[in-house]
């Protein structure tokens, strides 16, 4: 485990997208999983709403922002889904939208899943996860708000599938440069018989690809049972990836208060991870039943850390916007 501690220095009393928030344009159950990242002192949100019923099925791919990661407005729908469960659909549900800036392009990339839905007692909702590409047509760092282009799936279940990967196909993919090259972590679960939710390393020469999985570093030793969503930020020298845990167990568990991190030395090997505290253990700022995705680690000019993330409001069906400020020690 990383030597690095992070210590919660700030926790609003409430959400910072929460259900009432006058923005929503009638999404009922919230939000979860992408990324937030902040360009040219603005905070960008790209994530994945449960707009509606049924829920897990009618979905959008929305981008909000804020000058101060606390007061947000949204900007609009990228992509969206009707809501239909079709047989052999295989974009019915789409999740985790990540935004990174192509150099070789001049142009933003946001990459997102989109899952064919499963049929039959054996098959989760979620099956065959694809990972595709999208480009901004608005060249240059401003284009971060699109509009985005498809361009193509760059990983996908197929011949060279490892053996840990489940029925769910690939997922929660985030690219970084480390070493002369591109990597990401991926993920899969299997729904039957129900396996862990592990992630994966893949790698690529550019960032559009051609991407390809990792041998010998695969499944990835930073979570035995749970690891969603990770995202990665270079620190100085480091390399720290925030991620959607879970509490102790050998399933998925509720907690509200925690996500999880690792700290690497090359963005390639990845140490066991440890919890990291995003609402306090009591006050009003432990307003969570279920912490579920942090968006990334944004390192701030006074040396501290903004942390925004996902979790389902104690009391009401809907997954709000939190917002940490952290300080790191080592």
């Amino acid at each position: 485990m990383s030597l690095w501690q992070f210590t919660l220095t700030d926790a609003p009393a409430s959400p910072v997208i929460g259900s009432q928030h006058p923005d929503l344009a009638s999404n009922k159950f919230g939000f979860e999983g992408g990324c937030v990242v902040k360009e040219a002192g603005v905070y960008h949100l790209f994530t994945a709403e449960m707009a509606g019923d049924p829920f897990w099925v009618k979905m959008r791919l929305a981008h909000w922002s804020s000058p101060d990661a606390r007061t947000w407005r949204r900007i609009g729908t990228l992509y969206e889904t009707d809501g239909s469960l079709t047989p052999g659909d295989t974009r019915f549900s789409l999740w985790a939208p990540m935004a990174i800036f192509n150099a070789d392009e001049d142009r933003w990339n946001l990459f997102y899943i989109a899952y064919t839905p499963g049929q039959g007692e054996r098959e989760g909702l979620h099956m065959h996860g694809k990972i595709w590409r999208a480009v901004s047509a608005t060249p240059g760092r401003s284009g971060i708000g699109g509009p985005y282009r498809d361009v193509g799936i760059i990983l996908q279940p197929d011949a060279h599938s490892q053996p840990w990967e489940g029925q769910q196909g690939t997922d929660s993919f985030f690219p970084w440069q480390a070493g002369g090259k591109w990597y990401a972590f991926y993920g899969s679960h299997q729904h039957w018989p129900v396996g862990n939710w592990p992630v994966g390393l893949a790698e690529a020469p550019r960032l559009a690809g051609p991407w390809t999985r990792c041998a010998g570093l695969n499944p990835s030793p930073i979570e035995p049972v749970f690891i969603e969503n990770p995202l990665v930020t270079k620190v100085g020298t480091h390399y720290v990836a925030v991620y959607d845990n879970c509490a102790p167990g050998d399933t998925y568990i509720p907690e509200g208060r925690h996500g999880g991190y690792s700290v690497s030395a090359d963005g390639i090997h990845w140490p066991k991870g440890g919890n990291l505290e995003l609402q306090p253990e009591s006050g009003p700022a432990q307003w969570s039943e279920d912490l579920r995705t942090p968006l990334g680690l944004i390192p701030e000019d006074d040396g501290t850390f903004t942390v925004l993330y996902t979790a389902k409001v104690r009391g009401e069906n809907f997954w709000a916007l939190g917002l940490a400020r952290l300080h790191r020690s080592r």
